[in-house]
């Protein structure tokens, strides 16, 4: 079964109990485009202890709220099914920005004017194939206009994440935006910050993981709420890029057209655009206002990408995103302009990050930076070529040698142990010691460089490899 015809069953039931129900929120406005929803919410006039008594399978997810999750059978995906429903209500005042103080249970037209967008306030009965629109839903998805339901001042101050979620849902669906509605945005715009960390973090994956990531990223600005929602991004706003004589615009610019021109990793196989990555593009030159210089030819940013690592830490701190997901978008961040020398980099340089599971990634991220910069893809077309013809065990091979290698051979634990096993990598990496003898012949060169020097190793000795 799937999700859409248990919730037209979930509606036949309510129905035939003598309930109303309908569809409600954002699967009828999916409906009405011809998506397919990602979840389907139920609104009715049965009260939650009366949804509970229908469905045996349901768990009062929300009861003073009038909200009960019903469960149903295992999906395609072989997870069980499940539709939120919801009772008819009207709330009462938002002191905490968030969610009502009280509810009223009520009617389908008053449910429908306490919601946040019109185009999110329709309902529809699936049984009757019937559209019930109290608020101008339809006309406005019709005409492509976000638009708050009522008084858009009001709107907000009810839950003030609804600004972050017009951002999101004008950019997905690609909509105008209400005058009136934008404006009220941008005057409460500051006080998004009372808004939980975790909330504002849901929305910015929904916003950058979506295919319209780089209009979400410029209606953020439009919106007012870069400053307080990323506020290390805002003096990227007024920094020249290009040389002082000719600017081509600013950090900011530059930024948005690497969003833009952001596609999909191709290697080891296609993928879809993470939330780390996208939220890497926006974030990897965010060191440069910090450490910016002038010669009288061009700006210098030297170090800003260990910079801009560190901020992105604390960004990712702030927002509470997962430990993974902190690692995996600081990382590209601090490399995001490693591979510009690959063609000449040493094989020992080279070939980790070349077997570092977010090399299509970075690679994606380079892309895009260089074609923004209007720089040569030379170096993005070596690494590719490299990763077609070198086989994975050449570029990641497993150490000749361990700790207990070098124990067996007669040496002695100590501080020089990690300083000979580094050496060993590089000089495998570099091709210079292929066997594990080979190994064990330089390490006691390199321990006892005067009692043997490899052949093949600079002239200068082995020492030179560490």
């Amino acid at each position: 079964m799937t999700e859409r015809n248990f919730a037209i069953d979930v509606v036949r039931t309510l129905q035939q109990a003598g309930f109303q129900a309908l569809w409600a929120g954002g699967c009828v406005r999916d409906e009405l485009l011809g998506l397919n929803p990602n979840d389907y919410d139920v609104a009715t006039s049965a009260r939650p202890e009366e949804v509970i008594r229908l469905f045996r399978r349901s768990i009062a997810v929300g009861a003073s709220f009038g909200v009960v999750e019903v469960l149903g059978p295992r999906g395609p995906h072989r997870q069980h099914l499940s539709v939120e429903v919801a009772t008819f209500r009207s709330d009462g005042h938002y002191s905490d920005g968030r969610r009502p103080d009280s509810v009223v249970f009520s009617t389908p037209e008053e449910d429908a004017r306490r919601r946040d967008f019109t185009i999110n306030g329709m309902f529809f009965d699936p049984l009757a194939d019937q559209l019930h629109d109290f608020v101008g839903g339809q006309a406005d998805l019709k005409a492509k206009i976000l638009r708050a339901i009522g008084d858009p001042a009001k709107r907000f101050a009810e839950d003030k994440l609804r600004m972050l979620r017009a951002v999101r849902i004008a950019a997905r669906f690609e909509l105008d935006i209400d005058p009136d509605t934008l404006e009220s945005a941008k005057a409460s715009a500051s006080e998004i910050r009372v808004v939980s960390a975790e909330r504002i973090a849901d929305e910015l994956r929904k916003m950058l993981s979506h295919p319209h990531r780089f209009r979400g990223v410029r209606l953020l600005r439009e919106f007012d709420l870069v400053e307080p929602v990323l506020p290390e991004l805002v003096p990227t706003f007024m920094l020249p890029q290009g040389p002082p004589a000719a600017p081509t615009g600013t950090l900011w610019d530059h930024q948005l057209r690497v969003v833009e021109l952001l596609e999909a990793p191709t290697w080891p196989h296609p993928a879809e655009i993470s939330f780390p990555l996208a939220f890497a593009t926006l974030l990897h030159d965010i060191g440069k206002p910090r450490v910016v210089g002038r010669t009288a030819e061009k700006y210098t940013f030297h170090g800003h990408e260990h910079v801009g690592r560190q901020m992105a830490m604390k960004i990712a701190d702030r927002l509470k995103l997962s430990n993974a997901e902190k690692d995996h978008m600081t990382w590209l961040v601090e490399k995001h302009q490693f591979l510009a020398d690959a063609p000449v980099m040493k094989q020992s340089t080279l070939k980790p990050i070349l077997a570092h599971p977010g090399i299509g990634e970075l690679l994606a991220l380079h892309r895009a930076d260089a074609l923004a910069s209007g720089r040569s893809l030379a170096a993005i077309e070596f690494c590719e070529r490299m990763l077609q013809e070198t086989p994975p065990e050449e570029l990641d091979p497993p150490p000749l040698l361990t700790g207990a290698d070098l124990i067996a051979t007669g040496m002695k634990p100590g501080p020089e142990f990690k300083r000979v096993l580094t050496a060993l990598r590089i000089a495998q990496l570099e091709g210079q010691v292929r066997t594990k003898p080979e190994a064990i012949t330089l390490a006691k060169a390199l321990l006892h460089p005067i009692f043997l020097k490899l052949p093949g190793l600079p002239s200068d000795g082995p020492s030179r490899i560490v």
